[in-house]
């Protein structure tokens, strides 16, 4: 008998081998045909899978993550069988399950058009209706390298023979006549899944590299019932008005030309002026916090990669200029400014009361992404990014690791995104040592450390094993974008070991030489990602500090141009960025224009407008204020954008 201990904490017995879904059966039916997979000790397993230890015993249903992906991942096996028998020539590639659904790449000479999606979706229903049970299957690699060639699919023969060196058996699982390379977790049969949508066709290249062949991916979502996915349908709906790599395009804040290159965003006047605030703010921000400013050179000799470790850990990553083998010096576009900053550091001694020293830099980076990875502004290949580090005495750590958590903690409640993230302590992968430095005494350390001071903070967080830098761990905060993917927004990262590999020291109240640690860490992240997620946030109704245009002077008729110029000038005067509308259009048009444009204020000039020194005030927020005296209107919207103040929207108007 083994002992199961649930998630109520209760205790349940069973025999030792019998699977995980005969348990489920013996707790309830219900939960069984719920049931997506289940958690051993933690690790997502199939509910084929035999319990023969004393384990903690998690049932996962589509609430939780891991039965999301289970099942989504179960939809894209339904995908590929429909496509097989629809079109038995094509090749299989892969099929995994992602944020909101699943895709799976195929190879074919046959283009897919939306009536082969629409003849894919009938086929899935069919295979639905025939409640195929999957069965799962382990062969030897050589076995398995058998089978998939006769089966004639050489994108899983490849992946198998890259695990045939482990020695391990390959598992594939079988739905009807269709089997595949897989290795799960998956439903016991297809029945559940009752409701599903291929969304859209695109290419993608094998293993997201272009010197690859070129593959046909199908995305597509999936759900228990038809109620659940029309509801998802109209949130991507939502979702799609939101998306920044539309809305971004359409309020002229970026765009992207082929000519000039993936990942290298162009960003347009209204774009700039948004960033420039940002900038200002930061920059002013952490001069307030005792930072000093550095400018550093853009690309280095790979000698100083090589000293930091990133040439050896992240040249991959890097754009390198020059060839090592011919070239007396190569040199690489700066991936990240730490080793710079190191040298400004020193270039003259420095004392323990010297110590902490915060150094902030406005940065430009440059990352060789996958092509296949690029998107909008939140993945790109340069960017710009609030970058800084703290050298700082040993004793120092915690409290400025602390510090540039509340730094963190501040930028988000300003841009009023606090709300939107999650917290991730960052760890190395002991079972791949070779990612990293350091011994394990180290890491350790620097960990309990991170886990102690979010503990203290009272900041919930998820801790990710192999996501910390090759040089320490990190605290990582992320948010979602409008189609749930997740990024890193802002980074704090522990640092005990380079500064032993640039030999930096200060010295100590003995006299003697003594090795600082460093926090790499982000006030506010990379701009151009930071612009991404306020375009979705806001759907581009940015607070009043941040937006392009702030105010939009509307004369009712030629005769009011004149007045309409004198509250420009004033406005301009204090500060304000705004434009007058003097187009021959109605009034009305040129409303629902600023409306449109998302412009915060409209001060609307007429005959008694003028004759008073008055404005009629018509905002996105309240909409008609009424006619205000301009010195007061001037007085509460400088307020308003010193104090970045995010006004709600309480009366909603409709763009007629």
């Amino acid at each position: 008998m083994v002992k199961l201990t649930l998630k109520d904490g209760s205790v349940r017995e069973a025999e030792s081998g019998v699977s995980a879904a005969e348990i489920i059966k013996g707790i309830g039916m219900g939960l069984y045909k719920a049931a997506c997979c289940v958690k051993l000790d933690g690790v997502v397993c199939d509910l084929r899978t035999p319990v023969e230890k004393d384990c903690t015993f998690e049932v996962c249903t589509f609430d939780s993550e891991d039965g999301k992906k289970t099942f989504w991942h179960t939809a894209s096996h339904i995908l590929a069988q429909a496509v097989k028998r629809v079109y038995p020539e094509v090749k299989l590639s892969i099929g995994p399950s992602i944020e909101n659904g699943f895709y799976y790449d195929f190879d074919t000479d046959h283009p897919f058009t939306s009536d082969d999606l629409a003849k894919f979706e009938a086929e899935m229903k069919k295979i639905v209706k025939e409640g195929l049970e999957l069965s799962r299957f382990e062969l030897t690699p050589d076995e398995a390298v058998a089978k998939l060639t006769e089966m004639g699919e050489p994108y899983k023969v490849e992946l198998c023979k890259e695990h045939s060196d482990k020695g391990e058996k390959i598992s594939f699982y079988k739905q009807g006549e269709f089997i595949d390379l897989c290795a799960g977790p998956h439903l016991m049969s297809v029945a559940p899944v009752k409701a599903f949508k291929l969304t859209n066709c695109t290419g993608a290249y094998w293993r997201g590299s272009e010197k690859n062949a070129m593959l046909t991916r199908i995305y597509g979502t999936a759900y228990a019932s038809k109620d659940e996915l029309k509801e998802h349908l109209e949130q991507m709906e939502e979702a799609k008005k939101r998306d920044h790599n539309k809305l971004g395009r359409e309020m002229k804040i970026f765009t992207t030309v082929d000519v000039i290159g993936q990942g290298l965003p162009l960003i347009m006047p209204n774009g700039v002026i948004m960033m420039q605030e940002l900038q200002r703010w930061i920059e002013d921000e952490e001069a307030k916090r005792g930072y000093i400013r550095t400018k550093t050179p853009l690309m280095a000799k790979s000698d100083l990669y090589k000293i930091s470790g990133h040439w050896d850990h992240y040249k991959e990553g890097m754009f390198v200029l020059g060839d090592e083998e011919t070239d007396k010096e190569v040199f690489a576009l700066r991936p990240m400014t730490c080793p710079f900053q190191y040298y400004v550091y020193k270039a003259e001694q420095h004392s323990y009361r010297d110590l902490p020293l915060r150094y902030g830099e406005t940065s430009t980076l440059f990352r060789n992404e996958d092509s296949g990875e690029m998107h909008g502004l939140t993945r790109v290949r340069q960017f710009t990014i609030s970058e800084g580090h703290l050298i700082v005495r040993p004793d120092q750590m915690v409290k400025e690791f602390k510090d540039c958590i509340a730094l963190a903690q501040y930028c988000l409640q300003v841009l009023g995104v606090e709300e939107d993230v999650t917290y991730h302590l960052s760890k190395w992968d002991p079972n791949n040592r070779e990612k990293y430095i350091g011994d394990a005494e180290v890491w350790n350390q620097t960990e309990a450390h991170i886990r102690q001071m979010l503990e203290e903070l009272n900041i919930p967080f998820t801790e990710d094993v192999g996501e910390a830098a090759f040089y320490g761990p990190k605290v990582d905060i992320n948010a979602k974008n409008v189609y749930g993917k997740e990024d890193t927004m802002i980074t704090i990262q522990w640092d005990a070991l380079l500064a032993e590999q640039f030999d930096m020291y200060y010295i100590d109240e003995n006299g003697e030489k003594q090795r600082p640690y460093i926090i790499h860490r982000t006030s506010m992240g990379c701009y151009e990602r930071t612009l991404a997620w306020l375009i979705e946030k806001y759907a581009g109704m940015f607070p009043t500090w941040l937006c392009p245009e702030q105010v939009r002077v509307i004369p009712i008729s030629e005769k009011f141009h004149d007045y309409a110029a004198k509250v420009e000038a004033q406005l301009k005067e204090n500060g304000i960025r705004c434009s007058v509308d003097q187009r021959s259009e109605k009034m009305g048009y040129k409303i629902r224009e600023a409306r449109l444009a998302r412009v915060p204020y409209m001060l609307i000039v007429g005959a008694k407008e003028e004759e008073e020194g008055k404005v009629s005030v018509r905002s996105r927020y309240l909409g008609d204020e009424g006619m205000k005296d301009l010195g007061e209107f001037l007085t509460s919207i400088k307020e308003e954008i010193k104090n970045k103040t995010i006004r709600k929207i309480e009366v909603q108007e409709e763009n007629k």
